[in-house]
């Protein structure tokens, strides 16, 4: 192989990388909106319904604030990359089922406690702005826990379904 073609073969093999790096980013923007909307809007709709006070405007007010926020994570923080270092820290097999269990958990470390926060004293500063008088961190942990156990069954469940939906398939 001459000098030009080697030169040829690296530029083109590293205009391969580019186009995979871009495609990846690509994927990761895709889920990181579906898993954004979908997250936001089943513990918004559950921290109104659990809150026993449902009103529509409390919930898109909700809805449209935690989608924003978990926009900005699923954008700042590298899920892939995360989910793949704690895979490899405990040593598990990419694609199993112990690793989607640890993938998962790691979203929704990540997502639930800020999304549920945001949510919670939202509520919590609308219902003091009316006089109620409410404990902010009981209102909290109980949201929390709630919103933990759902937010890992969202992701176990939607996050394989929606890969399969951004990820492009070769024939």
């Amino acid at each position: 192989m001459t000098e030009e073609e080697q030169m040829q073969a690296q530029a083109q093999a590293q205009a391969q990388a580019a186009a995979k790096a871009k495609a990846m980013k690509k994927i990761g923007r895709k889920m990181s909106i579906l898993m954004g909307v979908t997250l936001s809007f089943a513990l918004s709709l559950l921290g109104n319904l659990a809150s026993g006070h449902f009103t529509l405007p409390g919930f898109l007010i909700s809805f449209v604030v935690s989608t924003v926020i978990s926009l900005i994570i699923g954008f700042l923080v590298p899920m892939k990359k995360v989910g793949d270092g704690v895979c490899n820290a405990l040593h598990l097999t990419p694609q199993t089922l112990p690793a989607h269990l640890a993938e998962s958990f790691v979203s929704d470390l990540i997502y639930t406690p800020i999304i549920t926060l945001s949510m919670v004293a939202l509520a919590w500063k609308m219902a003091t702005a009316h006089g109620a008088q409410m404990p902010f961190l009981p209102m909290f942990l109980h949201s929390l826990v709630l919103s933990m156990i759902v937010g890992y069954i969202l992701i176990f469940i939607f996050m394989p379904l929606y890969m399969r939906l951004v990820v492009p398939k070769h024939d």
